[in-house]
């Protein structure tokens, strides 16, 4: 098994670090639960980068993987969350371009496998535009993945990972037990099966001071990266960019 995993924030594992502060994530935990399923290691590569619209994913990070050597044998692709962000996101095109990776890798002779991203719409500003948009887009995804016969792990429709426990601080990102949850069905996909991990829902409100300090820490400093035209993923690259052997140890899943 040779694993290369595509994508923006999400597939980085933002929102999920270890104590030296890299992402972790939840493609790296499918990594481990398929060495483990499989008795024997799997060669892994990560080179989505926070920030990134479909685009750059559909192509530069595309191409990157396809040139591995040697070929991998399974690629995972999410984007089009940043997009939606954006003004006048054209929905169609994301499709069109996500369909463009699905000839490629068909051509290829590799797997894919699509994910649509959790639903982080309910706590953030203009979050019925962003839920409009990604409905609109996780069905048609679905329908290209029907049509090509292709699996897609759709965390948009999953309401458990709505809840408020799964996501960080910045409500954008999911936290460390969502990212678990994230691998456990794409690996229960994959023919490995896990346990979705639940907890318990606590509502707690929102604070005056509470979602002030959210909007200065956060939204803030989101617009003011917009404004400038910047992104969070300037200057960065992916996390592993060749092969990197993850040997077959219990999950963490």
């Amino acid at each position: 098994m040779r694993y290369v995993a595509i994508g923006d924030s999400f597939t980085e594992g933002v929102g999920d670090e270890l104590p030296d502060g890299s992402p972790r994530g939840w493609a790296d935990l499918v990594a481990e639960g398929l060495a483990a399923g499989l008795g024997e290691p799997v060669r892994y590569a990560n080179l989505a980068i926070r920030g990134r619209l479909l685009e750059p994913i559909v192509t530069d990070q595309l191409d990157a993987a396809l040139s591995l050597s040697p070929a991998p044998t399974l690629i995972t692709l999410n984007g089009g969350g940043n997009d939606m962000m954006r003004t006048g996101v054209d929905t169609g095109r994301l499709v069109r371009l996500t369909e463009h990776a699905v000839r490629r890798c068909a051509d290829a002779g590799v797997r894919l496998v699509l994910l649509s991203g959790a639903d982080p719409s309910e706590r953030l500003p203009f979050g019925r535009t962003v839920h409009r948009r990604g409905v609109a887009l996780t069905a048609a995804v679905k329908a290209l993945a029907a049509r090509h016969d292709l699996l897609m792990v759709d965390m948009f429709n999953d309401a458990e990972i709505r809840k408020a426990a799964y996501w960080s601080p910045d409500r954008l990102h999911l936290n460390a037990i969502g990212h678990r949850r994230v691998a456990a069905h794409v690996l229960t996909a994959l023919g490995h099966a896990t346990e979705a991990e639940q907890v318990e829902h606590r509502d707690t409100g929102r604070r005056v001071s509470a979602e002030a300090r959210y909007y200065r820490e956060h939204v803030l400093p989101w617009l003011y990266r917009r404004l400038r035209g910047r992104s969070s993923g300037d200057y960065r690259t992916g996390k592993h960019l060749a092969w990197t052997t993850v040997p077959a140890a219990l999950p963490e899943v």
